[in-house]
C-alpha cells in the first residue's frame, strides 16, 4: 500500500547575496512593498518573526538577507530564539553579514531574541548572549503565552514595546499601552 501522493515543490536556486549558505525558491522578492519598510530576518526556522510581523509590521524576507537593489528593504532586523540552536544560528548569520556575504546596503538594526520556554535561560546560554550583544544590539522578548496558541498577547511586554518603538511601528497589541 503507497501513502498518499504528494508534489514536488517548486524549484529551488541559490541566490547570490542569499545569506549564510541559504537558497530561496524563484521569484520571492518582497515585490510590491517599500524598500523603506523593516524587513524581519529569521536566523531558522521557528525564530518567531510571523508573530513579530503580524503584530509590529514590516516584511518576512525568511531565512535570508533582502536584497535592497531589488526593492527589498534595507533596514532589517535578525530574529532568533534563545535555545542553543537559534543563538548558533543568529552568530552564523551576524558573521555572514561581518564578513560581506549579504547585499549592500543593509543597515542591522537589531537582534531580536525571542524566548524559547517560559522561565530563567541557563548560565551557557546567557554567556552566548553577552558575545552576541559585543557585536550587535541586541533585544530579548520574553515568553509570550498567547504566540502559543496562535493568539496576540492582552498586553505587550515592555521588552516588545521597546521592539516596536525601534522598528517605527504605531502597533502594540490589543488594549495594549504603548
Amino acid at each position: 500500500m503507497r501513502g498518499p501522493r504528494t508534489t514536488a515543490p517548486a524549484p529551488v536556486r541559490a541566490t547570490a547575496g542569499a545569506a549564510w549558505g541559504e537558497t530561496r525558491r524563484a521569484g520571492t522578492a518582497a515585490r510590491g512593498r517599500s524598500r523603506d519598510e523593516i524587513g524581519w530576518v529569521k536566523a531558522h526556522g521557528g525564530a518567531g518573526v510571523t508573530s513579530l510581523v503580524e503584530l509590529l509590521g514590516g516584511v518576512d524576507v525568511g531565512a535570508r538577507w533582502p536584497e535592497p537593489a531589488r526593492g527589498e528593504p534595507h533596514r532589517v532586523v535578525l530574529v532568533g530564539r534563545t535555545s542553543a540552536r537559534g543563538l548558533r544560528s543568529v552568530s552564523q548569520a551576524l558573521g555572514a553579514l561581518h564578513d560581506g556575504k549579504a547585499p549592500q546596503g543593509l543597515e542591522l538594526l537589531a537582534v531580536v531574541l525571542v524566548a524559547d520556554a517560559p522561565g530563567r535561560l541557563p548560565l551557557g546560554l546567557l554567556r552566548r548572549i553577552r558575545v552576541l550583544r559585543s557585536v550587535a544590539r541586541v533585544h530579548r522578548v520574553p515568553w509570550i503565552p498567547a504566540w502559543r496558541t496562535g493568539g496576540r498577547p492582552k498586553s505587550v511586554p515592555r521588552q516588545l514595546a521597546t521592539v516596536a518603538r525601534l522598528v517605527g511601528s504605531g502597533s502594540h497589541g490589543e488594549g495594549a499601552a504603548p
